[in-house]
């Protein structure tokens, strides 16, 4: 049986919320220990179920991993398979991640074609196109992809849309290259910076982190170093959104501002009143929020993965709002289920218009994917009565003990087995 939470009205949440190390970051570092001839050390790494998924596949390699206290050891030195299985990439999509590193420092690589996603297609072409540059023979056989080479050499790649994992594989295998790799249309995203900055720290030469245009000067090997994981930026756009939504007063810790520009401006047009310091910001708003419109583009722009958070804000607010999603084709499977709750949208394509009501009724609706169900669990905290939400696995991939830290700031959320 899967487990479901029973959410429960709860109105005006007030406290702080600790806020993870994020998903998004873990994910490619830890692949990134595949790297390096001596232990990766990392901190504040989330303990969530796509990094257990990873790190089962990753100890199937023969790698060896402590992970306890949102710390983790990587010791990739043993490293004697190199197939990642269908049976795990298919629970996790970031399983990708380990194709470049495998074929840098190993020369060989047998990964499982990610399969299907929920929220749409993601293709692997622009990693097997930038591997295949730097030299690397890739063959597609029987729903994996077989690489070989004997060293990676350093190429000109131009992406052909912005892609976060595209970006990350191969910045990866480029690291360990022979010569000067040149990766343009990069994705800026804070997490790829992260990965980057650690990169570095393991001797990687890399410089333009942070802009579409990055050059990596090939080195012989890496060494392991210490990191800690960057604060998640959409565990913190989700709490935050849920103070907005039940007009609370919430201060979020171990977070960074920096990042959340996009998110920020939006809470701000709701109709919030946010401060922030070097690692805190605070949300306060006295008053039902506003309806705000919103478009999503890749980084600095709105973050896809605040979508369906920003869709339950408005579900509620005062006034109509657009909605246009850009980056994923099925990202509003949400959008039926706060219906049954009483939401009144349209959707029409890739648009949906969102005209705030009065109120949202509990009742009992299925999570479809990762932040299509945190959506919920928001709309369940202002909706009348109990919601009962189904499938909360996927919530599960991402959020690192939701219920508890929004029962911390007042909410009355239960796990039901």
């Amino acid at each position: 049986m899967m487990d479901k939470l029973k959410v429960k009205q709860s109105l005006n949440l007030q406290g702080e919320v600790k806020i993870s190390g994020a998903k998004n970051a873990a994910l490619p570092i830890i692949c990134a220990g595949i790297l390096a001839g001596s232990k990766l050390e990392l901190t504040n790494v989330p303990n969530l179920k796509d990094i257990t998924t990873l790190v089962k596949l990753l100890q199937g390699m023969g790698i060896k991993i402590q992970f306890a206290d949102n710390q983790m050891q990587i010791d990739a030195n043993g490293l004697n398979n190199f197939v990642a299985p269908y049976e795990l990439v298919k629970t996790m999509r970031a399983s990708i991640l380990v194709l470049g590193p495998l074929l840098a420092r190993f020369g060989k690589a047998q990964v499982s074609l990610p399969g299907g996603c929920a929220i749409g297609a993601r293709p692997v072409d622009q990693h097997i196109k930038g591997l295949t540059a730097m030299g690397a023979k890739i063959e597609i056989e029987h729903g994996y992809i077989k690489a070989v080479a004997n060293r990676l050499r350093g190429a000109r790649i131009v992406m052909d849309m912005v892609t976060v994992t595209g970006t990350e594989n191969l910045l990866m295998a480029a690291v360990l290259a022979e010569g000067t790799t040149t990766l343009e249309n990069c994705a800026r995203e804070p997490e790829v910076y992260d990965l980057a900055n650690c990169l570095v720290k393991m001797g990687a030469k890399i410089s333009g982190i942070g802009t579409d245009k990055m050059v990596i000067e090939g080195v012989e090997k890496l060494s392991g170093a210490q990191h800690a994981i960057i604060a998640d930026r959409i565990e913190a756009g989700t709490y935050a959104v849920a103070t907005a939504i039940t007009m609370g007063d919430v201060t979020l810790t171990n977070t960074r501002f920096e990042t959340m520009g996009a998110v920020i401006d939006k809470l701000t047009q709701a109709g919030a009143l946010i401060t922030h310091g070097a690692d805190w910001i605070r949300i306060k708003i006295g008053q039902k929020v506003k309806a705000v419109d919103l478009k999503t583009v890749p980084y600095p722009g709105f973050p896809t993965d605040m979508q369906a958070q920003f869709i339950a804000l408005n579900t509620i607010a005062n006034g109509t709002a657009t909605v246009v999603e850009t980056i994923f084709e099925n990202r509003y499977m949400h959008v039926s289920e706060l219906r049954r709750m009483g939401a009144d949208i349209t959707v029409d394509d890739n648009i949906a218009v969102i005209k705030g009501v009065n109120t949202l009724m509990g009742t009992t609706v299925m999570a479809t994917d990762l932040r299509a169900s945190a959506s919920l669990v928001l709309a369940g905290l202002v909706a009348t009565g109990e919601t009962i939400i189904d499938r909360v696995y996927h919530l599960d991939r991402g959020y690192e003990n939701m219920e508890f830290k929004l029962n911390n700031i007042g909410a009355q959320i239960e796990r039901l087995k």
